[in-house]
């Protein structure tokens, strides 16, 4: 055992076994809540009798108080210890999803949403630094695998519980399912943690710092969730935010960086192995998120899937990435993790190129095989590109490190949608506009397809011109939607392959111990 200093989480101890069991469960709790309630909002709309802008505040809440706690969970660690903070966060989630259950209109059920995001904001960061506390350095590879496998099955679950628990019983069951995963959570990290040694970081919160945080990150997580809606910068509502975002986050960095004890540390992006792997973590968050979403859409509107449907496509395609997972925990400390990496961007990036090639016709193989590609190259990214990050982080800034690491990701994924959303619908008129001259010019061609199609509906409608003509347009909105589909497609690829660049930076991390390490 090292030498501890002052006011650090420090080490932890106890069975390693129930210590992997309590992170394990707990990253898939509360990354299956995120995509379990995507499913359900359609019926939570239909219960409270709201309209669907307003009913996007369940997810909007939630993410708000997720992305504002998850920066902060290095100095809760420090302040009140990681056992604590972790036993802390699972009873404010499993306490505000039995309340979110209870939820009797949309404004309560916001507010208890708001709260479960403060505790699901921790989970995962706070796991990642006890699990990597508790093993040694030859295995905490296979520490962020079992991390990782947690919180990857969530959204490979979700969609497909969420629509059998819907089809099953009411939406009220997608928050009752987390009592007894967060109970059991609770029971086991209570009775298997421990951190003999902790001394409580006597750091006051600084509660300007926590201001600046908390308005510029949930004006920004606002004006990402509800800017293309309202049109962006043409909504006053979206301008006036974005200034007081861009104001605060750029202030907090400065008054951060200024303080002798700050709340957050910036100054871990020193470290050029850490900023690197977390502008290509943000990058990653930016295309798998994005991606996700278009291929959903996708499946939705273009192949006509039902949203069950779409879940079962999204497990039979990823859960390659439950394999992959252990395996590459193994190979990170036998190959360079740099290699590893590559591998998996150029996998992923193969993966969304592929996808800018779909049709309307494409086959369910298709479809599944996209998925498999992504899923194999996002099981060879994670762990060697979360290990590189930490690998010279010292022991007393691992949360911090953390933090901002799973930050940057969910910023990506929340700029990955927002961006992909908006790009969608201009693609679209884009598109609608070049295709239909096509109509309006009268090209010979298409003049004559709609000769051929008069002919389908001579003696089963009084206006066969106009049928034709309408069954015209709606293979142009269908193409129109396609080519929108695979232009966004190919964005994320190119946009992905620049992390190859940056990768290319990235020093090799020399052989013997880690300051990581010392955290065992």
């Amino acid at each position: 055992m090292v030498t501890r200093e002052k006011f650090t989480p420090t080490a932890v101890e106890g069975s390693k076994l129930f210590i992997t069991i309590a992170a394990m469960l707990s990253s898939l709790m509360a990354v299956l809540d995120i995509s379990i309630v995507n499913v359900a909002l359609n019926d939570i709309r239909a219960s409270f009798g709201v309209q669907m802008d307003q009913i996007a505040w369940v997810s909007t809440g939630y993410m708000m108080a997720n992305i504002v706690v998850i920066p902060m969970t290095g100095w809760f660690q420090r302040r009140f210890g990681l056992k604590n903070y972790f036993l802390f966060s699972l009873c404010i989630f499993t306490i505000s999803s039995l309340l979110c259950a209870l939820s009797w209109n949309l404004i309560s059920l916001v507010f208890f949403r708001i709260l479960q995001g403060m505790g699901g904001g921790a989970i995962i960061p706070t796991a990642s630094t006890i699990m990597l506390s508790r093993y040694p350095k030859e295995e905490q590879g296979m520490a962020q695998a079992f991390i990782g496998l947690g919180a990857i099955t969530g959204p490979l679950l979700g969609p497909t519980v969420g629509g059998y628990l819907i089809d099953f019983s009411s939406w009220h069951l997608i928050f009752l399912i987390n009592l007894p995963i967060g109970l059991l959570c609770l029971f086991v990290a209570m009775m298997s943690i421990k951190v003999p040694n902790f001394i409580p970081s006597q750091q006051q919160l600084d509660r300007y710092g926590f201001l600046l945080l908390a308005v510029g990150l949930s004006c920004l997580q606002y004006v990402l969730e509800e800017g293309n809606r309202d049109d962006w910068f043409e909504s006053h509502i979206i301008t006036f935010l974005s200034i007081i975002s861009l104001t605060c986050l750029v202030t907090l960095i400065f008054q951060q960086l200024e303080s002798k004890e700050p709340m957050i540390d910036f100054r871990v992006f020193i470290n050029r192995n850490y900023a690197l792997c977390t502008f290509i973590n943000f990058i990653l968050g930016t295309t798998l998120f994005g991606g996700s979403f278009l291929f959903s859409l996708y499946c939705g509107n273009v192949m006509n899937y039902a949203p069950l449907d779409i879940g079962l496509l999204f497990l039979k395609g990823t859960c390659i990435q439950i394999i992959m997972m252990p395996l590459v925990g193994k190979l990170v400390n036998v190959i360079d993790k740099r290699i590893l990496i590559a591998f998996g961007v150029i996998v992923v990036f193969f993966s969304l190129w592929k996808n800018s090639h779909l049709t309307a016709n494409s086959s369910e193989g298709a479809l599944i095989f996209v998925l498999f590609l992504r899923a194999l190259g996002l099981g060879c990214l994670f762990i060697p590109l979360s290990i590189t990050a930490i690998a010279f982080v010292k022991p007393k800034e691992l949360g911090n490190a953390l933090g901002l690491f799973n930050l940057t990701r969910e910023l990506g994924g929340s700029i990955g949608l927002a961006w992909m959303s908006s790009q969608l619908v201009n693609h679209v008129k884009e598109y609608n506009v070049t295709l239909g001259s096509h109509i309006v010019n009268g090209l010979p061609v298409v003049d004559q397809q709609l000769r051929l199609m008069q002919f389908l509906f001579y003696g089963k409608t009084e206006h066969p011109q106009q049928a034709a003509y309408q069954l015209m347009q709606n293979r142009i909105n269908l193409q129109a939607t396609v080519e929108s589909f695979n232009k966004g497609f190919l964005i994320l690829s190119l946009v992905f392959l620049t992390s190859l660049i940056l990768l290319i930076l990235i020093e090799k991390p020399k052989k013997g111990a880690t300051p990581v390490e010392g955290m065992h």
